[in-house]
C-alpha cells in the first residue's frame, strides 16, 4: 500500500564492534593534529595503530561528528631579488638539490624568531630548522657545515632566493671549495623554490600559527620535536601518504669531501 520495499522497511542499521572507540580515537587525532584532514587521519590510524578502516568509513564518521579542518590564514607576500644565476633543476636522487629559506615569528614577549629551514628537495626530508633571534651568513654556514658533517654528505645544488644571508661572498665560496653549486631564483618568483616555500607554508599552518613561544629555548625545543614529527610520522601526500624519512634511507650520492680551508676550520673549531 505504501510502495516500499519488505526489506527496507524491516532493516535495522548494524553498527560495528569498534565504531565507538574508533570515533574516539579519530576525534583525538583531530583534535592533537588540527590542521590534518581525513585521509592523513586514515593513514595514521593505519600505519601507526593498526586499525583497518578505509578514508570513506573516516569521512563518515568525520562528517557525523562535524570535524574539519580550519580555514587558512592568509599567506604573507615576500620580495626576492636577483643575480640572475636562476637554474630551474628538478632532483632526480637523494642529495641531488637541497633548499633552505627563512621563516619569521615572534615570542610571546614581541621579540622576533627567524627559523631557518632547510630541507632535501627529492626525499622532503626536513633537514634542520635552526631557530634563533637574528640569523647571518654566518649562522647559514655553521648550519650547513653542521648538517653535511652529521650526514657525511655534500648536496650536488642547494637552492635559495637572494637574501643577503644567502648571498655572501663567504659562504658562495664555501659552498664552492666543497663541491656544492648555488641556485637562485628570480625576482618575485617564489614558486620556483616551491619544494622549501611549501614546506614553510606547512611549517606555519600546522605549527606556528597554534603555539606561542614565551622564550627563544622553548621555540627552539618544541620546533625540533615538531621537525622530527614531520619527518618520522607526518604522512606526505607527494610521498604516497608515507612520511619523509624512510625515503631518506637511501645511501648518498655525494660524499664529503675533504677540504682545507679557512673557513671550514673556522666552523669546526666553532662546533
Amino acid at each position: 500500500m505504501l510502495g516500499q520495499s519488505r526489506s527496507t522497511q524491516r532493516y535495522l542499521p548494524q553498527v560495528r564492534d569498534d565504531e565507538t572507540p574508533l570515533t574516539k580515537r579519530i576525534i583525538e587525532l583531530a583534535g592533537e593534529f588540527g590542521r590534518y584532514g581525513y585521509r592523513r587521519i586514515t593513514q595514521l590510524l593505519r600505519e601507526e595503530e593498526g586499525w583497518h578502516v578505509n578514508p570513506k568509513r573516516v569521512l563518515r564518521i568525520w562528517r557525523r561528528e562535524g570535524l574539519k579542518v580550519p580555514a587558512k590564514q592568509p599567506k604573507r607576500g615576500r620580495l626576492y631579488l636577483t643575480d640572475g644565476s636562476c637554474i630551474r633543476l628538478r632532483p632526480v636522487r637523494p642529495n641531488h638539490v637541497w633548499s633552505y629559506d627563512f621563516v619569521f615569528d615572534r615570542t610571546h614577549d614581541g621579540k622576533p624568531l627567524r627559523l631557518l629551514t632547510l630541507i632535501d628537495e627529492f626525499t622532503r626530508e626536513c633537514l634542520a630548522i635552526d631557530v634563533g633571534r637574528r640569523q647571518n651568513s654566518e649562522t647559514v654556514l655553521c648550519r650547513l657545515a653542521a648538517v653535511m658533517t652529521e650526514r657525511a654528505v655534500v648536496p650536488e645544488h642547494i637552492r635559495s632566493d637572494n637574501g643577503p644571508e644567502f648571498v655572501a661572498k663567504d659562504l658562495r665560496a664555501w659552498l664552492t671549495r666543497m663541491g656544492c653549486r648555488t641556485l637562485f631564483i628570480e625576482p618575485g618568483s617564489p614558486w620556483e623554490n616551491g619544494y622549501c616555500e611549501s614546506f614553510n607554508g606547512r611549517l606555519r599552518d600546522e605549527w606556528l600559527n597554534g603555539e606561542i613561544f614565551y622564550t627563544l629555548k622553548e621555540a627552539q625545543v618544541l620546533t625540533e620535536r615538531w621537525r622530527q614529527h614531520y619527518n618520522t610520522r607526518r604522512p606526505h601526500t607527494a610521498l604516497g601518504y608515507r612520511p619523509p624519512a624512510p625515503a631518506a634511507s637511501a645511501p648518498p650520492s655525494a660524499p664529503l669531501r675533504a677540504t682545507h680551508s679557512p673557513i671550514l676550520d673556522g666552523i669546526e673549531n666553532r662546533t
